[in-house]
């Protein structure tokens, strides 16, 4: 026979804790077992979440625990992938939301922990993809006493059409990391594709995030660092799947540079915690930065040429994202 209770407290936030009494022989014994009960979150914009949803319901339902299954679309435009995400709701404990209005992933990302019914948030983009069928089931046998879980990014092997190369290659050699490599820099590799937090310190983080501009994901690090957030690092990594144009991906880059600099002029974001700014300030103590800019501004257009080509040079991209950098926190007003 069983008891069952329901448990709130900081360590185990919301579980349920269940007494099973079983006799072994003429004694009585009794063993504890703890369920986790979760919510899995998925803001999407235009992209369809089926699959993924699908695979989370069936790995969720196979692991025996409360769950449930929440979408929120960021007022989509393609309303054929929109009517496609709707029948998500047919499934048992899946919801699906829309913004009346484009708010941005943060902001949609702090509805749905609202919405939350659990206390452990698993978070996911809507272009990922569990690499394992064990996803969920790894992320409960690592719910101790870890504030955030992340499993890690991968990407095939198989190499993608000629203009998503770059975001391809860039994900396989800076983002594609082992466990061991992760634990490293556990915070500042954390990546927000896929992730397990606890409500409570999502929700202080997240109201920190109070802009919506691209690129928030350093702040997000940099406040788990502040908090002294306990970071778990496993191997169960997502695939990414919807990799961007090397167009597209470079635009996204540079507006995550703006970023970084208007958080700097705000004195919200440490000036030295990812290698862009380290060299910048090895650059300015030399005095070498407009030298720096002369150079690069010369070979721009070949450089751009080479990122948007079938075999783009990360260097390269490093080196020019470090010119915008510096051009950027040259003006007078960010």
């Amino acid at each position: 026979m069983c008891c069952t209770y329901g448990l709130n407290s900081a360590y185990f936030s919301k579980v349920i804790i269940i007494f099973i009494f079983y006799k072994k022989g003429f004694v009585l014994n009794c063993k504890l077992a703890i369920i986790f009960m979760l919510s899995i979150l998925i803001p999407t914009y235009n992209y369809s979440v089926v699959n993924l949803v699908r695979q989370l319901h069936k790995q969720a339902k196979e692991s025996s625990i409360p769950f449930e299954i929440i979408v929120v679309d960021d007022c989509s435009t393609d309303i054929a992938i929109f009517d496609k995400n709707k029948k998500i709701k047919e499934l048992e404990f899946c919801a699906f939301l829309k913004n009346n209005e484009n708010i941005g992933r943060t902001a949609t990302r702090n509805l749905l922990a609202n919405k939350a019914k659990f206390n452990q948030l698993l978070f996911l983009d809507a272009d990922v993809y569990p690499k394992s069928d064990s996803f969920i089931k790894l992320f409960l046998s690592n719910m101790d006493s870890s504030e955030i879980i992340f499993g890690g990014i991968s990407y095939k092997n198989e190499e993608p059409p000629k203009e998503e190369i770059l975001r391809w290659k860039y994900g396989k050699s800076r983002e594609s990391l082992t466990v061991k490599q992760r634990i490293k820099n556990p915070y500042r590799t954390i990546n927000s594709g896929c992730f397990l937090i606890n409500k409570p310190l999502f929700l202080k983080i997240n109201k920190e995030l109070d802009m919506q501009k691209y690129g928030m994901d350093i702040y997000f690090k940099q406040l788990l660092h502040k908090y002294q957030s306990k970071v778990n690092h496993i191997d169960n990594p997502v695939y990414h799947l919807g990799l961007e144009t090397s167009k597209v991906f470079i635009k996204k880059s540079l507006e995550a540079i703006e970023t970084i600099c208007y958080l700097e002029k705000n004195h919200q974001l440490n000036n030295s915690l990812i290698p862009l700014q380290k060299f910048y300030q090895k650059l300015s103590i030399l005095k070498i930065d407009t030298f720096y800019l002369f150079i690069l501004n010369k070979l721009k257009i070949k450089i751009e040429n080479n990122l948007n080509s079938s075999r783009p040079n990360l260097v390269l991209f490093d080196l020019y994202r470090l010119n915008y950098y510096i051009e950027f926190k040259s003006k007078k007003s960010v």
